[in-house]
């Protein structure tokens, strides 16, 4: 399978930290050619790192890319991203909006060179309203979304999730908007802007607890590791740890009686439907905790699966890519660039004909500029010159 799906798709990132990388890396693993627009050190520029650039963050972030160096605040570095967009098919950026602006390169600035381009812009609230200048960053947008007061024990106060959950859900959500651009310009011929930010995807992947309020009115609070509507399902202790396992609706409810050991709590009137079993969680949870606590992790998940009950360990990260399921979705994958081994972790789409791959890691900061330029008519003495302006 070597044809890949974003082949011949040419992509300017212009992101930085988080949510726009993750937008970016999508388009880089699945075959366009993804440049990497980085501020010169002369003038200023750090990457955009979350730590070393050839640590596991940023090789991470930033695999299947090329880089190259720019200076977009000189008149000479802002014509050279306008000669790059005339060919390009997608720019991302996660600039806050008045910034992009000033610098003369949001979307209506560069339309106007290619009518066709997908500008692809997140941020952290929005690309207009109230809070249109307010820098965002993950853990704001987790608590002003409602996810941090929703995560954690009940009476322990409000906990954030251990996943930069807001980064990553815009950065996929404004992939898929830049996926379903490039559908319709196949019908249209013409390019748009496509918005997202933190705090519109952590609102969103609030789901069925949004929807508790909006329909019902209902104002979710912490339940720890059970399930806010789905009794029981919680994290049970075991004679040696912990397990989850998740016996929510009547049938599985019904199993997992039977597989405990506990056949009189399917018809208890306290317990007898869902309805019951929620108004009785507490006593409910602590009669299958006493119970849970009797057999290992191993000997209840065994018992649990043979029953047909969802379950399964609480792993650390080490244990989650030692599982045998995991390591047989190819989830670890190695870069081929020939390098020093490093392993990095791979898509989780599978595809008939097609395969993400990981080719090669980022480089250094600039190492393909030349290349770059050179690719889009300048000539060495150009080249040179702009070297020695500090334009890249």
């Amino acid at each position: 399978m070597t044809d890949m799906p974003l082949a011949g798709i040419r992509v300017l990132d212009l992101t930085r930290v988080r949510a726009g990388p993750t937008c970016v890396r999508q388009f880089a693993d699945w075959g366009a050619d993804v440049i990497k627009i980085e501020v010169p050190d002369a003038a200023g520029g750090d990457g955009g790192l979350g730590g070393p650039r050839k640590g596991p963050d940023f090789q991470n972030l930033h695999r299947n890319k090329r880089s190259m160096t720019l200076n977009l605040k000189s008149p000479e570095g802002h014509a050279v991203l306008l000669k790059l967009a005339e060919t390009a098919d997608i720019v991302v950026e996660n600039f806050r909006p008045d910034v992009k602006r000033r610098l003369n390169i949001a979307f209506e600035d560069l339309s106007t060179v290619n009518e066709g381009l997908i500008y692809v812009s997140i941020s952290g609230f929005g690309q207009d309203g109230p809070y249109e200048k307010r820098p965002g960053v993950d853990q704001i947008a987790q608590g002003m979304g409602g996810l941090m007061s929703i995560t954690g024990e009940p009476g322990r106060g409000p906990m954030r999730v251990g996943i930069p959950v807001a980064d990553l859900t815009a950065g996929l959500l404004a992939a898929q908007g830049a996926m379903m651009a490039l559908i319709q310009r196949q019908r249209t011929g013409k390019g748009q802007w496509v918005q997202t930010s933190l705090l519109q995807a952590q609102v969103f992947m609030l789901d069925f607890q949004a929807a508790r309020w909006l329909v019902d009115g209902d104002v979710a609070g912490q339940v720890g590791n059970e399930h806010p509507t789905g009794v029981p399902t919680n994290a049970w202790a075991t004679a040696d740890g912990h397990i989850n396992a998740a016996p929510a609706g009547q049938r599985l409810y019904e199993r997992f009686c039977h597989a405990i050991g506990t056949p009189e709590l399917i018809d208890d009137p306290d317990y007898v439907d869902g309805g019951q079993r929620y108004r009785n969680r507490a006593a409910l949870n602590d009669r299958i905790a006493a119970i849970l606590k009797t057999k290992t992790s191993a000997e209840w998940i065994d018992i649990l699966n043979e029953a047909g009950v969802p379950c399964g360990p609480i792993n650390g990260i080490d244990q989650a890519f030692a599982d045998p399921q995991v390591a047989h979705l190819g989830l670890a994958q190695a870069v081929e660039d020939g390098g020093k081994p490093l392993t990095l972790v791979g898509q989780p789409i599978r595809m008939s004909a097609a395969e993400a791959r990981l080719k090669h890691r980022i480089g250094d900061k600039g190492a393909e500029s030349g290349d770059i330029l050179a690719e889009a008519g300048y000539d060495g003495a150009e080249i040179d010159r702009f070297r020695r302006d500090g334009v890249i």
